[in-house]
C-alpha cells in the first residue's frame, strides 16, 4: 500500500507532523516533515481547547509543509488518559475490546460512557486452577471529550483521522525501529505539559505512566516568581538550566529552576524504582530520553544522577528512509522533537 499517512503531534506550543510512503512495508519512507506554531492557550498539556484555532494552524501546517495525504493519525496523552495493568481470560482481541465496558469501571475515575477504551496485550499465561489461560495486557482509557475535541480539530481542517494512538506507544514504536533493542528500556519523553514514560521489554510496553508536568511549568514558575513575560522566562530558562556554571547574577532563576524541575526528576525516579520494584525480573537496562523539555541544560545528567541508570538520546530519524528533498541534517538537529509524529504514523502499520 503506498498511500500516504501524516501523524500529527498535538503539543502546547506547536503542531509537529511526519508523512510517511509505504507505511505497511518494511521499509516505510519519510517524505516530508514540518512545525507549525500555536498560539497560547489553543491547547493545554495535549488537550485542544480552541479546535477553530487549531484547525487553522492544522491548514498552514499543510500549506508550508507541502503534505499530500490527508489521512492522519493523531496522539493522544494527557492527565486524562489513563493506562493500567489489566489480565483477561484469553479470547480474540475484538472480544475482549467488547467486554471492557463491562468490567474495568473499578479501574478507570470516569464512567464507562465518558470514555474510551482499549486494550494492549502483553503476554500468554496459564491460568490458576479451572481458569483456563489468561492474557496480560494494559487497559487504556482516555475521557471521550479530550480525544473528541482532538478529532474536531483535524476534522474542521478537511483531515480525516484514521486512528488515535497513546503517545507513550507511539514513541516506543519510533525508537524500537531505529534501535531494535531486547534490553528493557524506560523511555521518557519530557512534552511541555505532560511527561509521559513507557517501559519496553523488546520494544513492547509493559508499563506506562502519564506525569501532570513538562518544561513549560519551569518557564511560569520563572514568569511568576521573577514577575518576567513568558518570553524572557523562556530566555532564561535556556540560558540557565540546571548547571552549576550558572552566573552569580542568576542564582534567584537558577534555584527557581532546580526546585521546579527536582518536582519532576523526582516523579520519574519514583516511577523509575516503582517499575522496578514491581517487576523484579526485569532490570532496566538505560533511560531514552527526549522532548523539548529534555533539552533544559543539566537535566539528563540529573536524572541519570539519581536513577543510576545511563540516559540516551534515540535516533531522531527513527530508523526509516529518507525521501528525496527531505532534510536530513534538520531532522537529526531536531533533536527527536519529530518522532512522536513519526511513531504515531507508523500506527498504521501497526
Amino acid at each position: 500500500m503506498n498511500a500516504g499517512i501524516v501523524g500529527i503531534d498535538i503539543g502546547f506550543a506547536s503542531l509537529r507532523a511526519v508523512e510517511l510512503s509505504n507505511a505497511h512495508s518494511a521499509t516505510p519512507t519519510l517524505m516530508r516533515f514540518y512545525e507549525e506554531p500555536l498560539p497560547p492557550g489553543a491547547v493545554s498539556r495535549g488537550e485542544v481547547l480552541e479546535p477553530n484555532t487549531v484547525a487553522a494552524a492544522v491548514k498552514r501546517l499543510w500549506s508550508k509543509g507541502g503534505f499530500k495525504s490527508h489521512q492522519v493519525v493523531l496522539g493522544v496523552g494527557n492527565q486524562r488518559v489513563i493506562a493500567r495493568d489489566l489480565t483477561v481470560p484469553k479470547m480474540s482481541l475484538k472480544r475482549i475490546r467488547e467486554s471492557l465496558p463491562f468490567q474495568v469501571q473499578e479501574l478507570i475515575s470516569v464512567p464507562v460512557a465518558e470514555a474510551l477504551l482499549d486494550f494492549y496485550p502483553i503476554a500468554e499465561i496459564d491460568g490458576d486452577g479451572d481458569g483456563g489461560p489468561q492474557i496480560t495486557g494494559l487497559l487504556v482509557a482516555a475521557v471521550k471529550e479530550a480525544v473528541l475535541a482532538n478529532v474536531m480539530a483535524v476534522q474542521v481542517a478537511g483531515l480525516t483521522p484514521v486512528d488515535v494512538d497513546l503517545i507513550p506507544f507511539a514513541l516506543s514504536r519510533a525508537i524500537q525501529r531505529a534501535a531494535a533493542s531486547t534490553e528493557v528500556l524506560v523511555q521518557v519523553d519530557v512534552g511541555a505539559g505532560t511527561t509521559s514514560v513507557v517501559v519496553t521489554a523488546s520494544g513492547v510496553p509493559q508499563f506506562v505512566r502519564l506525569i501532570p508536568a513538562g518544561g513549560d511549568d519551569v518557564t511560569q514558575a520563572l514568569a511568576a516568581r521573577l514577575e518576567i513575560d513568558q518570553e524572557r522566562a523562556e530566555q532564561l530558562k535556556r540560558s540557565v538550566g540546571l548547571a552549576s556554571r550558572a552566573d552569580p547574577s542568576d542564582s534567584e532563576s537558577a534555584a527557581i529552576i532546580k526546585e521546579v524541575a527536582t518536582d519532576l526528576l523526582t516523579s520519574l525516579r519514583n516511577t523509575v524504582t516503582y517499575f522496578a520494584n514491581t517487576r523484579p525480573t526485569m532490570p532496566v537496562a538505560r533511560i531514552v530520553l527526549t522532548g523539548g523539555g529534555a533539552r533544559l541544560d543539566g537535566f539528563a545528567t540529573a536524572l541519570g544522577s539519581l536513577t543510576r541508570l545511563p540516559v540516551d538520546a534515540p535516533d531522531p530519524c527513527g530508523g526509516v528512509l529518507l525521501g528525496p528533498g527531505v532534510d536530513e541534517a534538520a531532522l537529526r538537529a531536531s533533536a527527536g522533537s519529530f518522532l512522536v509524529a513519526l511513531g504515531l504514523a507508523m500506527r498504521s502499520a501497526a
